[in-house]
């Protein structure tokens, strides 16, 4: 390959519904007005993984079949083919459809690594869609783009708003698209809207952004081995008698060594935290009709916090039991949201990351006729990427399957290698 790779891509297009949808408002949850913004991720299918439906019909057919499921899925799904109203509190039913965009790559798929490596060696704006010139982003709810490469590979980028969509109601669409695509006569899952079903706090929560810092933030990736995992679970279970996920294990590592990285830039008694979005749909029963059906945001804020020099000098199991213990606050935590009681008020600071666990979503089990995805990613906010100390779990590439990959922006350059070295110790 030689200079840049490129890609091609053709005028986006609305896919409206495949049939007749309802119109009106829907109101947006009050899980929902706490988040906005754009998702967007990255779904990479290997060369010669077109799945048995549309394998003896070629790419041309499965991206057909691809609309196609995009088309019937928003039957269903109908307020995705509507808009965000202006005041960001509503859904307007209008049926307009969601931006489809089709692209071809310069070059194969292993010219660019296979996406693995970050930064990509190909820019992430190339492979996820954008509306034609002079239409507003701000109500759009989904776009696609399904990006071939010059192997017979391909990537899907997916662009969906937060406020709509919670991460695994996103994968359930998703899903959905992909069922259809393949010839289902439904979805697997019927969805719901039901998001006046949670209540309003009594009182609005306070602004989560209070002062931002800017930081030089450095992109690293680390691979967490399937063994590792397996021997802090083993001497967590030795010592509490109990066992515990690997969510829990990859958490408490990657919080220690983020701890020994930092040290001399943190006093001892600094408070150090990771902060990550602990889902509630459990604690939803009885007020959602559906729980499973519903695509909405279901999580609230938890926070493992200890100082900086307990959290270098803590075995691995003390910080697993603080996860754990983060994670059990949640029910009391969510229920004290719902009465307009605040816990959390975690600062934005270089002491603070924040983790997103994309493991266990399910978007790398999503089948457009492509077969399943080898990877998947998401990408970060540009606006938001040094704002933020951030640490994304997702699912290694699919050779390396077993273990966790931490896609981390979450220490400044000085504090990066011996970061790293440490990470190391578990690959």
């Amino acid at each position: 390959m030689v200079g840049m790779p490129t890609a091609a891509k053709s005028p986006p297009e609305l896919i409206p519904p495949a049939g007749p949808t309802r119109g009106g408002k829907l109101p947006l949850s009050c899980i929902d007005k706490t988040v906005g913004g754009f998702v967007h991720l990255i779904q990479v299918f290997p060369p010669s993984s077109l799945s048995a439906a549309h394998d003896d019909q070629g790419p041309t057919a499965a991206v057909s079949a691809m609309r196609s499921g995009f088309a019937r899925a928003l039957v269903p799904y109908y307020p995705v083919a509507g808009r965000v109203a202006p005041s960001g509190l509503e859904v307007d039913c209008t049926g307009e459809g969601v931006w489809f965009v089709e692209a071809a790559a310069s070059c194969e798929l292993a010219d660019v690594d296979g996406l693995e490596c970050h930064p990509l060696l190909i820019p992430a704006e190339l492979l996820l869609p954008r509306p034609p010139l002079g239409e507003k982003l701000d109500g759009i709810i989904l776009m696609a783009q399904a990006t071939r490469f010059t192997c017979g590979g391909f990537v899907v980028g997916i662009s969906f708003s937060h406020a709509v969509f919670g991460g695994q109601g996103a994968s359930r669409f998703l899903t959905a698209v992909g069922e259809l695509a393949r010839g289902l006569p439904a979805p697997s899952v019927a969805p719901v809207w039901d998001r006046d079903a949670i209540p309003d706090p009594p009182s609005p929560p306070p602004p989560f952004f209070t002062v931002l810092t800017e930081f030089r933030l450095v992109t690293q990736v680390a691979d967490i081995s399937a063994e590792s995992i397996e021997r802090v679970k083993d001497e967590f279970k030795q010592a509490a008698g109990e066992g515990c996920s690997t969510f829990d294990a990859v958490t408490a590592v990657v919080f220690k060594c983020r701890a020994l990285a930092l040290v001399g830039a943190l006093p001892d008694d600094a408070k150090v935290r990771v902060g990550f979005a602990a889902g509630t749909r459990h604690l939803l029963h009885g007020v959602l009709p559906a729980v499973d059906s519903y695509y909405g945001n279901c999580v609230c804020l938890a926070c493992v916090a200890t100082t900086s020099r307990a959290a270098r000098e803590s075995a691995l199991v003390e910080l697993v039991g603080a996860v754990r213990e983060a994670k059990e606050a949640v029910a009391a935590g969510f229920a004290d949201w719902r009465r307009g009681v605040y816990r959390h008020d975690v600062p934005l600071d270089y002491s603070t990351a924040f983790l997103v666990d994309w493991s266990r979503l399910g978007f790398d089990e999503v089948d457009y006729g492509f077969g399943l995805p080898g990877y998947v990613f998401p990408c970060p906010h540009d606006d938001q990427a040094n704002f933020f100390a951030t640490l994304l779990f997702v699912r290694p590439p699919a050779p390396r399957r077993g273990g966790i990959r931490v896609l981390l922006r979450c220490v400044q350059e000085p504090h990066a290698s011996m970061f790293a070295a440490e990470l190391d110790k578990f690959a």
